[in-house]
């Protein structure tokens, strides 16, 4: 495995985990998977926990990928969502076998977050689109949320939307930032 992460946090706040966290932004989301140049029929929710990002979201089918088994239960049992437990550096997936995947609120608690955009990648269909949704480390309240992350001892590591905008051109998608601010957008389309 490419490593854990925060999985031990999210496994123990799971039952609190959705009284405390806002809903998904379904509009930016849906913006974001605008930019697919092919029908969106299969959806990859990658880190996507208890479902959150997944409830935001109509049309496709959707399955929640994420680490945490009990974030994944809340997803199933709370939401009715398809979940599997898995890496997201180790998709179990085929080869251009989706026509999107979502990152929401969760690249930044993946270790190897270079796997894990490879991954989404290569799942990807031509066409196909990775939506990241991100907080902007560089961003006042960026900059708090960091602080407040590491010091309740989560290892996450922010970056930049022009820096996801690179990672995402450097592993084959063709990157378009979609939105800036505390909260960001960053869409990678399948070449």
């Amino acid at each position: 495995m490419y490593g854990l992460g925060d999985v031990d946090f999210f496994d123990r706040t799971a039952p609190l985990y959705d009284l405390a966290m806002p809903p998904a932004d379904g509009e930016a989301l849906a913006a974001g998977l605008d930019h697919a140049t092919r029908p969106i029929e299969r959806l990859l929710d990658v880190g996507g926990g208890s479902g959150r990002a997944a409830a935001a979201l109509t049309g496709p089918d959707i399955t929640v990928v994420d680490a945490s088994v009990e974030m994944l239960s809340r997803a199933r049992r709370g939401r009715g969502l398809d979940g599997l437990a898995a890496d997201a550096g180790r998709l179990p997936f085929r080869d251009a076998s989706v026509d999107a995947v979502t990152v929401v609120d969760a690249l930044h608690h993946l270790p190897d977050h270079d796997a894990a955009l490879a991954e989404a990648a290569r799942a990807l269909a031509p066409g196909g689109a990775l939506v990241v949704r991100e907080f902007d480390p560089s961003h006042p309240l960026g900059r708090l949320l960091v602080a407040g992350e590491h010091a309740i001892g989560m290892k996450s590591r922010f970056r930049t939307p022009a820096d996801l905008a690179a990672a995402m051109d450097g592993v084959g998608l063709d990157p378009r930032i979609v939105d800036r601010g505390f909260g960001y957008t960053v869409v990678g389309v399948r070449r």
